[in-house]
């Protein structure tokens, strides 16, 4: 596990970075990096990539899937803002764009690959990961996930 000093570097980096502005297709906007971590959070939040409003905010979750999510969850809005207690980590931290149907983009593949590894070992304390969508399900869990979102869900006591 990495030390508090180490991660907080390793937020440094990650707000800093602009490889999505760079890579083909760059983004429509400028980078804006959105994710919630701690060295103590014993809950960790993978979801996908933050929408146009969590780009806005700088805020992971504030649209209405963070407010289903919330309610989901049962938490409140303290404790699920609460950083010490509960880290959201996207496979990809800038708002990705929208398609030519208007529905967002996936995340960037190069984010998880730069990020997602340094951050999970720097966060070892880590005790139950919610899995929030396919990308999610395909990173962590691999050939294990099913062919879809309800279909790994439905699988969900194997994990």
């Amino acid at each position: 596990m990495t030390s508090s000093g180490g991660l907080e570097k390793l937020c440094c980096e990650a707000r800093a970075c602009r490889v999505c502005e760079t890579e083909a297709p760059p983004l429509p906007h400028r980078a804006g990096p959105v994710f919630q971590v701690s060295a103590t959070a014993r809950l960790l939040i993978a979801g996908q990539a933050p929408g146009a409003r969590v780009h806005e905010s700088g805020r992971p979750f504030t649209d209405r899937s963070g407010d289903r999510l919330r309610d989901w969850l049962g938490l409140s809005s303290e404790t699920f803002y609460d950083a010490d207690r509960v880290a959201i980590l996207p496979m990809g931290f800038c708002f990705p764009g929208y398609d030519t149907k208007g529905s967002d983009l996936p995340p960037r593949r190069s984010c998880a690959s730069l990020w997602r590894t340094r951050f999970l070992e720097a966060m070892g304390q880590v005790r139950l990961t919610l899995l929030v969508g396919g990308y999610a399900h395909r990173w962590h869990l691999g050939k294990r996930c099913g062919k879809t979102v309800s279909e790994t869900v439905a699988m969900w006591e194997r994990f």
